[in-house]
C-alpha cells in the first residue's frame, strides 16, 4: 500500500467562463503539482466543488487525473455522497481507476446520529478494498464526530486507515493520534493549526493553501520530519496570513481559483451560486501573494 503522508493540496476544479470543466486545465494543474514535488494530491474534495459537480463529471475527473498522474504521486479521491449506497459506488469507481485512498465525510444534509455514522463507514469498509480517510468537518457537514466514535470506527473498520480532523479542536488531533496509534493515522484539516497538529502526532495535511504555495507546504512538512522546527515554524508564520484568509473568508474556493489564475495556472470561475472575489478581496489576495513572494502576472 502507498504511504499516505505529508502535505496534500486539495485541488480546485478549473472551469471555463461558461462554467464547464476545463479538462486541459485539469491536466495542466496536475502536472504543475507533480513538478512542484508535492507528496500527493486530493481531487473531488470540498475545494474541488464536489457537491457542485454531476456524477458524470466526478467520474470523469477520477479517470482524467489518475491517467494523467500515471502513478507518479499518490492520489486521494473524495467519494462522499449523501447516501451509503452512492458513497460505495463512488469509492468503487475511484478504486477501479487506481486511486490510493478515498476521502469520505459523513452525510452532510441529514445530520446522521453517531450510530448511523458508524453504520455508514462500516458498510463502506466492507464493500471496498481501498484505504479510506474518514473526514470530520462539523462546519460543512453539521456533525462534529466525537473522539470516541472516530476511535471506534478506526478500530473496527479495516479500510479506515486515516482520519482528517477539521473541527479545529487540537485536543481531538492529539487524542486520535495517540489513542488510535496502530489503527489509523491523523491528517490536519484546519489551515491555521498545521504545526500544532504535527506536534501532537498528525502525519499529514490536506491543504487548501497547498494549491497556492505547494513548495512551501511541502518544505514545511519536510523540515518538521527532519526535526528542523525553527525552519518549519518560519514557513508556518509566512503562510499563516494566507491560511487565515482562506479559513475566514467563506470564499476559499474562489480565492484558490483566482490565485491559480494569478500564477498562470488554470482557475476560472466557481459554479454558481458561488460568486467571485470583490475588488477588496482580490487586492487582499494580491497583497498576500506579494508578501509570500509568489509571482503573479496581474
Amino acid at each position: 500500500m502507498t504511504a499516505i503522508k505529508g502535505a496534500y493540496p486539495v485541488l480546485i476544479t478549473p472551469m471555463t467562463e461558461a462554467q464547464e470543466i476545463d479538462w486541459g486545465g485539469v491536466k495542466n494543474n496536475v502536472n504543475y503539482f507533480v513538478d512542484q514535488g508535492v507528496a500527493g494530491i486530493v481531487i473531488n474534495g470540498s475545494t474541488g466543488e464536489f457537491v457542485s459537480l454531476s456524477k458524470e463529471e466526478k467520474f470523469q475527473m477520477v479517470e482524467t487525473v489518475l491517467k494523467e498522474v500515471n502513478g507518479r504521486i499518490p492520489v486521494i479521491v473524495g467519494t462522499a455522497a449523501e447516501t451509503t449506497k452512492e458513497t460505495i459506488e463512488y469509492t468503487k469507481q475511484a478504486e477501479a481507476h487506481g486511486a490510493d485512498c478515498a476521502l469520505i465525510i459523513n452525510s452532510y444534509y441529514c445530520k446522521p446520529k453517531e450510530n448511523e455514522i458508524y453504520f455508514h463507514y462500516k458498510e463502506i469498509s466492507k464493500a471496498v478494498n481501498l484505504p479510506i480517510m474518514l473526514y470530520n468537518n462539523p462546519f460543512t457537514s453539521g456533525v462534529n464526530m466525537s473522539t470516541e466514535l472516530m476511535l471506534q470506527i478506526g478500530k473496527d473498520c479495516e479500510r479506515v486507515t486515516h482520519i482528517k480532523e477539521s473541527s479545529g479542536e487540537i485536543a481531538k488531533v492529539r487524542d486520535l493520534a495517540r489513542k488510535g496509534k496502530g489503527d489509523f493515522e491523523v491528517f490536519c484539516g484546519a489551515e491555521e493549526l498545521v504545526m500544532e497538529s504535527y506536534l501532537v502526532g498528525a502525519t499529514g495535511w490536506i491543504s487548501v493553501a497547498g494549491n497556492i504555495v505547494p513548495k512551501l507546504v511541502t518544505d514545511m512538512y519536510q523540515h518538521f520530519q527532519n526535526g528542523e522546527l525553527e525552519e518549519a515554524w518560519a514557513i508556518n508564520d509566512r503562510i499563516l496570513p494566507l491560511c487565515s484568509f482562506l479559513e475566514g473568508s467563506g470564499k476559499y474556493v474562489q480565492i484558490v481559483k483566482r490565485a491559480m489564475e494569478l500564477t498562470d495556472q488554470a482557475g476560472g470561475p466557481a459554479r454558481f451560486p458561488r460568486l467571485g472575489l470583490s475588488p477588496d478581496e482580490d487586492q487582499q489576495l494580491k497583497d498576500i501573494l506579494a508578501n509570500l513572494s509568489v509571482g503573479t502576472h496581474v
